[in-house]
């Protein structure tokens, strides 16, 4: 017969949570782990001794180190205490269902509420807001325009680092263009009156080099008219966009439009959780994090002012196995590609993550498998990884998905990081690629890269092999600065990859490879005692800005807050100061700083009710371009303020528009120069230095600079020069390919050439802020080198020169066909300002787009 009782009784109370655990209460399954680990046990008591009341707290617990039985533990705790519903919440299904096992083989109840809540078993859902049981839930459950959970006593938010991700881009609206054109096109159609007709052009046509990878912000509330047209067309928009616009449509004035070719993004950069009644009104929220780190984060992510952290008790976390860092792109044969190829090809079983598209994922996956070799992809572990864990062999690719992933032992030994994750959005594209505003990023990229990393290594004992694929990542573990931003274990591990890919032959690589992985004596006694040494010197350090970053956050959040409610003016105040503490940060941050002095202006414009007000909000844009500097050419795509006199162009923009007007003016012949563009474009586009350097020369010549090719040895390739303004000295290495290290020769001889220039001026040294830019596909360059470079000597890739030539292309197309038409010489230099403007072709633009990747590190 069936055991049968009461259906509902007093259960005993325990002081802490790692009391219940030991008191042998929770009906533990025989699969249940042997018992808590110290640094489990010192979190869980420091939350009952210390932090019961606390409305927001945050616990690190790094990856690997087991987060999901202290937050179970805390959750079961506060469940028995009778004092509400308690919620366990996670990224995604997958991870929910995994957290469930845990609960009932760790003797703790739980009920699944994913999914449609049509679909919600009622027994269920009633056991959970009786507090009969832990509702096990996703981000989404709670994050949507109606969730329809019990209102939660505790919210247990599991893998919050990952928050952005599933809760700021919840409130928005994100559109795909190559998923669905129509929409697309609808909201393109409704901003149209914030572009230029060629560009509007360019968005709707083929995809060209300038309009293909720029993303570009738009405030729609400036212009009441188009906002309402923004209003009307996201209105008529069906599933699943209505109830993604219901979650933000109240604040749409405060929200940012992010235009580019290959989708729109429409949101706050803080999401307004303070209307989420099932978040904002628990009693507690509780974030499990792998990583505390103090550059507010966590409270952007959330939009909550203040989370107290708790790290770790113990001085030294714990241990979260070895990993074995392998770098290909720094490998001697220059295929890594193939070479990781080779290392997949050890076990046949590799993981494979990258912020690529699922298909292009997916693809990347397919090319790294052997023949034979199943490759897996999302649909194939939705319900759960269990089908990759226990086959024999496959490699699985998967997209954006650097979080919620458990493969340890022999599940998974190897995992490949493809590209560098900064770009899961296009806020956070136009943050980091138009706003040099990366310093508010890092803190977020760091974390999707160690918990990466960490997939496959999910305890003290367990080991992996961690590719790291492309230039863009390589060059990112290059800066000192990232490294010494990590976890000392991990610094060391990433110490000792690199030191044993770098110009390392391809069979000594996977020979490597293979020791590791056979993980006996040969690894203990050879590479262990190595890597031990480079853990000696290994020492962690905040990142520049991160404590300014921090101690704006909780301003930020406030301000958008009153944003949303269009609340302008106290908005603006708000944003102001979270400004002058951002500003404590340098240049480091100065890009941020920018941003949030032209929101500020913009808010304060919208707020204003005298002219006071609005002298204000237009003091407050220009400053906004007096802090980005040079940098922040996105704002001279904004339009202006109403009353705003025009800003004045800096004086190389300006030299360089005359000189673009006087040749216009000339005896044109459009034939000609129409073929020498082409040319132009058909010389950068290939190998050859003698005539890449020809194409560089004619480029610069088409920028309005005086443009040449400097004689004797060891010269630039191609100098630009801007009267006394501002000059460029650029070296070709078009000739080098994407494998490998920038050679210290380079470096050196680009060190030089600004000097070599100013002698032939006869002046005693270059204009102020003058670059020195060397084009090479080897953007990356070896830590060691790295101090020799002068701080205005830049890397550029081949690609960026190649979109800039399209670009100017497009302008003097433009210019040759409309120049003849235009009456008067002021109108003429007003509309070669206009359109390059709108191209991103002034010389402060072009200097802009030279410029992102300074060699020396902390510039």
């Amino acid at each position: 017969m069936a055991f049968q009782g009461k259906t509902k009784r007093t259960q005993p109370q325990f002081p802490s949570p790692e009391e219940l655990y030991l008191s042998g209460t929770l009906p533990r399954t025989t699969a249940a782990v042997d018992g808590l680990w110290l640094h489990q046990g010192d979190v869980i008591r420091e939350y009952a001794e210390h932090h019961q009341k606390t409305p927001d707290l945050a616990l690190e617990l790094p990856t690997g180190s087991g987060k999901t039985i202290p937050g179970l533990l805390i959750a079961e705790w506060v469940r028995r205490r009778s004092e509400g519903p308690v919620i366990y919440a996670t990224p995604t299904k997958q991870l929910a269902r995994q957290v469930l096992a845990t609960a009932r083989r760790e003797g703790m109840p739980g009920h699944l509420l994913i999914g449609s809540h049509k679909n919600w078993d009622v027994v269920e859902e009633s056991a959970v807001e009786g507090g009969e049981a832990i509702g096990i839930t996703t981000y989404s459950a709670i994050f949507n325009s109606s969730p329809k959970l019990p209102q939660p006593h505790l919210i247990v938010l599991d893998d919050a680092h990952a928050g952005e991700q599933f809760v700021g881009a919840e409130h928005g609206v994100t559109i795909r263009r190559y998923e669905d054109p129509e929409s697309y096109e609808v909201v393109l159609t409704a901003l149209s009156s914030f572009l230029s007709g060629l560009l509007l052009q360019r968005l709707r046509g083929e995809p060209d080099p300038g309009a293909h990878h720029q993303v570009r912000l738009l405030l729609p509330a400036i212009n009441p008219s188009a906002l309402a047209k923004l209003d009307a067309a996201l209105a008529t928009l069906k599933e699943p966009y209505k109830f993604d616009f219901a979650m933000i449509r109240s604040g749409l004035a405060s929200c940012c439009v992010y235009l580019s070719y290959g989708g729109i993004q429409i949101r706050p950069v803080i999401p307004p959780t303070f209307e989420n009644r099932i978040f904002s009104h628990a009693d507690q929220r509780i974030y499990l994090s792998a990583t505390l780190g103090s550059g507010g984060e966590l409270e952007r992510a959330f939009g909550r002012a203040q989370i107290v952290r708790m790290p770790l008790p113990t001085k030294t976390p714990p241990r979260s196995g070895r990993r074995l860092f392998v770098f290909p792109d720094l490998a001697a044969g220059g295929d890594a590609v193939g070479l990781t190829k080779r290392v997949v090809g050890v076990t046949n079983k590799a993981l494979v993550l990258s912020q690529e598209s699922l298909a292009k994922t997916e693809a990347a996956a397919t090319l790294l498998a052997g023949d034979g070799i199943p490759v897996l992809g999302r649909d194939d572990v939705e319900q759960g990884l269990h089908v990759f864990a226990k086959a024999p062999t496959g490699v699985l690719g998967l997209a954006n998905r650097y979080d919620g992933l458990d493969l340890p032992g022999q599940a998974c030994r190897i995992v490949v990081l493809g590209g560098k994750p900064d770009a899961v959005g296009l806020q956070e594209k136009f943050l980091s690629e138009r706003a040099e505003a990366s310093a508010a990023l890092a803190e977020r990229l760091r974390t999707r890269i160690v918990q990466g990393a960490g997939r496959c290594t999910r305890g003290p004992n367990d080991y992996a092999v961690v590719v790291v694929l492309g230039s863009d990542i390589t060059r990112y573990f290059s800066r000192p600065e990232t490294r010494e931003a990590l976890e000392p274990d991990l610094q060391a591990e990433v110490e000792f990859g690199w030191e044993n890919s770098r110009g390392t032959d391809p069979d000594e690589v996977i020979q490597n490879v293979k020791i590791f992985l056979e993980h006996d004596a040969a690894w203990r006694e050879g590479g262990e005692p190595l890597m031990a040494e480079f853990r000696q010197d290994a020492v962690k350090a905040e990142p520049r800005g991160a404590e300014a970053l921090g101690a704006s956050s909780a301003t930020e959040v406030e301000a958008w807050h009153l944003a949303f409610r269009s609340e302008w003016v106290a908005a603006s105040e708000q944003l102001q100061e979270a400004a002058r503490l951002v500003g404590v940060g340098g240049d480091s941050t100065r890009g941020y700083r920018g941003l949030l002095l032209y929101l500020s202006g913009v808010w304060l414009h919208l707020g204003a009710q005298n002219e006071t007000q609005r002298a204000r909000a237009r003091a407050l844009v220009r400053q906004a371009a007096a802090a980005s500097s040079v940098r922040g050419t996105w704002l001279k795509e904004m339009p202006e303020l109403p009353g705003a006199e025009e800003v004045p162009l800096a004086s190389m923009d300006v030299i360089a528009v005359n000189a673009i007007a006087a040749r216009l003016r000339g005896q044109l012949r459009p034939n000609r120069l129409t073929e020498e563009l082409q040319k132009m474009r058909e010389a950068l586009a290939q190998d050859d230095s003698t005539v890449y350097e020809g194409g560089l020369t004619t480029l610069g010549s088409f920028l309005g600079a005086e443009a040449s090719k400097p004689k004797g040895q060891g010269r630039c390739d191609s100098a630009w020069v801007w009267g006394t303004a501002i000059w460029m000295t650029v070296e070709a290495k078009s000739e080098q390919h994407s494998d490998g290290l920038l050679p210290l020769h380079d470096i050196r001889q680009a060190n030089t050439q600004l000097d070599q220039l100013a002698a032939d001026h006869s002046m005693d040294h270059p204009p102020a802020g003058s670059p020195a830019i060397i084009v090479s596909n080897r953007l990356t360059v070896d830590p060691q080198h790295a101090p020799a470079a002068n701080a205005n000597v830049y890397l550029a890739s081949t690609e960026i020169i190649q979109q800039i030539a399209g670009d100017v292309s497009t302008v003097w197309s433009d210019l040759l066909t409309s120049a003849a038409g235009i009456p008067t010489e002021q109108t003429l230099r007003q509309y070669v300002r206009s359109l390059m403007t709108e191209h991103g072709c002034l010389p402060s633009q072009v200097i802009d787009r030279l410029t992102q990747n300074r060699i020396r590190p902390g510039g």
